[in-house]
């Protein structure tokens, strides 16, 4: 057995662990808050300390109060029709469980933790916060539906606010989020993280690339004087600091005026609860100075870049400073980006002036009726196809948001929930206007412009607004985009199944790209770690439930599944990923894609079974199936022996793609398509990284990095015309379609047959392509 496997075996029978016990492997025993915070003490990170009551203490508790029978009959009565079902059954469970009684053993191992976080002289002020996982099933998506308790003091209270955590594991929203996925609420933990509480002179937020344009060589800092739940709320707009991240030079300076502030008021005695967050004025003096000085800045972008470069990954974090010194709170992967790489093209110009202007917070161009909501109350007066208007969102909202093709904010910044929640959805967003919710009125069509952060009075019209028409249809979209039809067939990108029901309702012929990564991720475990403890069926169910959303979404229509394309870098992210993965100079080049398959056939099979199931258990023959990173000829036939010997057949109800994106695969074209495959998609942005020797991530030369480059639309002419000499259908599914028009119209002419394009693309694509196909038959008629 392994160092780290005997570790995180005696943790796993632990109630209480140091935050600098665990790392990022731990999920499963402190969720994913914990062992994010462990890792990041990994790499002297200042940041306040503190411990952990581990999800096994949260069973027991279950156990020893016989609370499971009491929950699963609670939850049997639920209907998710009727939120009012769910907010009753949510209440009794929290309340159950809140007057549970906590084990003696238990509570004492909190309070003797609690009391050395303190020392022998006083009792610390702590934060109190969730962190909920969730063995065998996806964590990432369990966060912020849990409780958190700040400027919590004194041992009794401590004891409580763990047990008040657990409760809120059923909150409506909670128990919605895991009746809606199936999963098993009993199955599904909770840990709870106790760190000292630091107060905050300034606060805010920090990314390490830009959220809004994805620009890669920009650390974006947001900051408040006070706490840091106002940015988050949205309830005010920081200031806005940009650097250069490989220069650390200081690009710009916004700053916003700032009147009131969060602050901590209250005694400190034995006897109060905890202590209150007040809302008090920022003195004149300082209400619009700047938040941070240069060097400040500086000093703060340093430690982003550090954090960037542990994590090799774009991050979201948390961070105070107090009396002149910074903390890190929370580091977290940005979980937006859309593969906008090289020079990215601006949103079609609108010669109109705007009614509204705000922040750019989500890119995207939109129309639709407005409907204004006051509070999460309304939130069911917003229907599928109108623009939400209202003060700030709270998650309350997800579910209005989630139907709205644009969102609308009096309040909040680039980072305020809304928001990062906009650039979830894939939909345009502007917040920051101060006065929508009064200037707006309900059913007036407007346009929003999310990347520049303008509001337009009317629809979308011919020559650069897209002409809207109603719909009779019940149940559909008030107002709806005229069904263009195209030759070229516009498919989409997809990988998270939520997004499936949603996209599939659009103008979209099918799924072009399905990624395999983003479920693999949700599984949370590496494959061959599953295999070692006997879980290959359950990789195999959860896959096969992942792929099937899709396909029953899109069906009759075709789901063109990639195989998994993990670089080793990636699956050492998954649990148990750094026991089975090597250690690689240059993953991009190394051990991923069809050589993996060969070399390690197991980990291959279970994807193919199940995809085998998808089709032949429930009978979803839409979906097709792509081979990536294939180097040779060769190595396509090994794989497609692998796939036939698993029972999977290619024919007409079942093709398989090769994903060019090598320049072998150009090169060879000829050579591949003898050896037996339907049809092939371009994966542009490797492709033009491995033609131009450009590595896209690194900083000192992303500029370089063009997908219009000659050398690179020599390739792709020269594909698609290789494709329509031997008769078989071309794509391309990289980034490309989705950003540069000028090549949509090349690859229509060169006879692409099929176009695949992010979700946010989709009616540009279809627009432009039904546009240029008029004209080449004007000129051929």
């Amino acid at each position: 057995m392994k160092r780290k496997d005997k570790q995180s075996l005696l943790l796993r029978n632990k109630d209480i662990v140091w935050i600098n016990e665990v790392d990022k492997d731990d999920v499963g025993i402190v969720g994913g808050k914990g062992a994010n915070l462990g890792e990041m003490t990994s790499f002297g990170l200042p940041m306040p300390n503190g411990f952990i009551v581990t999800a096994s203490a949260y069973f027991q508790f279950l156990k020893e109060n016989n609370l499971e029978k009491v929950i699963q009959q609670e939850i049997k009565e639920i209907d998710l029709e009727k939120p009012e079902a769910i907010n009753r059954a949510s209440q009794r469970i929290k309340k159950v469980i809140e007057d549970g009684r906590m084990s003696e053993d238990l509570a004492k191992k909190i309070i003797f933790t609690y009391d050395k976080l303190g020392g022998l002289l006083k009792q610390a002020l702590v934060a109190i916060r969730s962190s909920a996982t969730a063995e065998d099933l996806p964590t990432a998506s369990f966060a912020g539906q849990q409780e958190t308790f700040l400027n919590v003091k004194g041992e009794t209270n401590v004891v409580k606010r763990v047990q008040d955590c657990w409760a809120s594991l059923f909150t409506p929203r909670a128990i919605f989020y895991r009746e809606e996925n199936k999963f098993d609420h009993l199955k599904v933990g909770i840990a709870v993280v106790v760190q000292e509480m630091i107060g905050a002179d300034v606060s805010g937020v920090m990314f390490t690339i830009d959220p809004v344009t994805h620009e890669k060589n920009r650390i974006v800092i947001e900051a408040i004087y006070g706490l840091g739940e106002l940015i988050v709320q949205g309830e005010l707009i920081p200031d806005r600091y940009v650097v250069d991240r490989k220069s650390l030079d200081i690009i710009s300076r916004d700053v916003a005026k700032q009147t009131i502030q969060l602050t901590k008021v209250g005694s400190l005695n034995k006897q109060s609860l905890l202590l209150r967050n007040k809302r008090t004025r920022v003195p004149k003096s300082l209400q619009t100075k700047r938040k941070l000085t240069d060097k400040q800045i500086i000093e703060l972008a340093k430690l982003g870049k550090k954090i960037h470069q542990h994590y090799f990954f774009p991050q979201d974090i948390e961070w105070t400073l107090v009396k002149n010194k910074f903390h890190i709170v929370q580091t977290r992967p940005v979980t937006t980006i859309k593969e906008q790489e090289g020079k990215r093209v601006k949103e079609r110009e609108i010669k109109r002036k705007p009614i509204l202007k705000g922040l750019a917070a989500s890119p995207g161009l939109a129309s639709g009726p407005v409907q204004i909501v006051k509070s999460p109350k309304e939130i069911d007066k917003v229907d599928v196809g109108e623009i939400l208007v209202t003060s700030m969102t709270s998650p309350d909202f997800v579910p209005a948001m989630k139907k709205a093709v644009a969102i609308v904010t009096d309040k909040g910044g680039q980072t305020s929930h809304a928001a990062i929640v906009s650039r979830e959805l894939g939909i345009p967003c502007v917040v920051g206007t101060k006065i929508a919710t009064k200037r707006l009125k309900n059913k007036q069509v407007i346009t929003v412009h999310g990347e520049k952060g303008e509001i337009y009075l009317g629809g979308m019209i011919k020559g650069g607004h897209r002409k809207m028409t109603p719909k009779k249809k019940e149940g559909a979209r008030p107002l709806e985009m005229v069904a263009l039809k195209t030759a070229t067939k516009i498919y989409v990108n997809l990988g998270e199944p939520q997004l499936a029901q949603e996209i599939a309702q659009r103008n979209v012929d099918g799924v072009g790209l399905l990624r395999a990564e983003f479920m693999i991720a949700e599984i949370g475990t590496h494959p061959k770690k599953m295999i070692k403890e006997k879980k290959k069926k359950l990789f195999i169910e959860q896959l096969t439930k992942g792929i099937s959303q899709f396909c029953q979404a899109f069906n009759p229509r075709p789901v063109v599944y990639r195989t998994t394309d993990f670089k080793t870098n990636e699956y050492c992210n998954l649990t148990g990923g750094k026991s089975y993965e090597p250690e690689e100079e240059n993953p991009l080049l190394g051990y991923r894609g069809a050589l993996r398959y060969i070399i390690d056939e197991e980990v291959f099979e279970m994807e193919l079974a199940a995809i085998k199931k998808v089709r032949n258990k429930l009978d979803l023959t839409n979906l097709w199936l792509m081979v990536p990173f294939v180097r040779t000829p060769e190595e396509l036939k090994k794989v497609k022996k692998i796939i036939t010997a698993s029972g999977l057949i290619r024919s007409p109800s079942f093709e398989i793609w090769l994903m060019v994106e090598i320049p072998s695969n150009i090169i060879l074209l000829e050579d591949f398509i003898k050896v037996g495959i339907d049809g092939i998609s371009i994966g542009s942005n490797d492709l033009t990284m491995l033609i131009l020797g450009v590595d896209r991530d690194n900083a000192n030369i992303a500029e370089t990095f063009n997908e219009q480059d000659p050398a690179v639309t020599w390739a792709l002419e020269k594909a698609i015309k290789t494709c329509q000499k031997h008769k078989i259908t071309s794509s391309i599914c990289g980034q490309a379609p989705s950003v540069y028009p000028d090549l949509v119209e090349n690859l229509v002419k060169w006879g692409i047959t099929s176009i695949s394009v992010n979700p946010d693309a989709i009616e540009r694509t279809r627009e432009l392509v039904y546009e240029t196909e008029k004209r080449i038959a004007k000129k051929h008629g």
